[in-house]
């Protein structure tokens, strides 16, 4: 499990674990630290996939059923053990809905609540125009795409960590565009509460159709930023107090 989830302060006695999914050609540098700013109660686990950090090594993941076979597997003991929710940001959002659609499918397991980020509703326009979207080859037009696929944001001054971070998001790209949801297969796939959270000055999402994914309440706050906008301090504060709260108040 260590290969594939940062855990950066284990919580045993926490009553639920929150699992955290990065956007493209991020790792977990950041998401797995929000471990220690939440209580006690709650446990973070940060989703580590193949090719990059302690997974350096390892080719990247040919496509997303890949990756939700193994995060099913390996966690499968943990997602029984006690409740989970879901954050997931920009292909972190994508990603994590995967996984979430195979644990209701094929375990009965749902997340007492998922937290999407920055991302179309997988039944909406948007995603599926993304979805068609042809992949530049060189790094020439990659900042352009990298635009349209993981919104606006600073562009990162050093070249080696610009040409690491371009190669990593065309794989998670890549892997985005194996991803298949078709809602006729599930009217309404989930019960729990959705969240969506959004930065001001990002691209404009397709995100009102997350509220047609569940059969529970849907909720869509804005916050001050670009597409990252959960790295400002005073946001992560408040995904922070607004998750603990939603996690906690959250039914059996």
């Amino acid at each position: 499990m260590e290969k594939l989830v940062a855990c950066v302060q284990k919580k045993p006695d926490a009553i639920c674990r929150l699992i955290c999914f990065p956007w493209a050609g991020g790792g977990t540098s950041h998401l797995a630290q929000w471990g220690r700013f939440f209580n006690d109660s709650i446990e973070v686990f940060c989703i580590r996939l193949p090719g990059r950090e302690t997974r350096l090594d390892e080719p990247f993941a040919k496509d997303m059923r890949s990756i939700v076979n193994e995060i099913t597997s390996v966690l499968l003991k943990e997602f029984k053990e006690k409740p989970f929710a879901f954050f997931g940001h920009s292909f972190g959002a994508y990603m994590s809905f995967a996984v979430a659609l195979e644990l209701k499918k094929k375990y009965g397991l749902e997340p007492v609540h998922l937290f999407m980020s920055a991302a179309h509703a997988p039944d909406s326009s948007g995603y599926l125009a993304l979805k068609s979207i042809v992949l530049p080859d060189g790094n020439s037009d990659l900042l352009s795409y990298m635009e349209i696929m993981v919104g606006r944001y600073e562009v990162l001054p050093d070249e080696n960590v610009w040409r690491t971070m371009a190669l990593t998001v065309r794989e998670d790209a890549r892997l985005f565009q194996t991803m298949s949801f078709e809602k006729t297969d599930m009217n309404i796939p989930f019960s729990c509460d959705i969240t969506y959270f959004g930065g001001s000055d990002d691209k404009i999402y397709d995100a009102k159709g997350w509220r047609n994914l569940t059969s529970g309440d849907t909720s869509f706050y804005e916050l001050p930023g670009d597409h990252l906008y959960l790295l400002k301090p005073s946001n992560e504060r408040f995904l922070i107090k607004h998750i603990t709260r939603s996690i906690e108040h959250a039914g059996p």
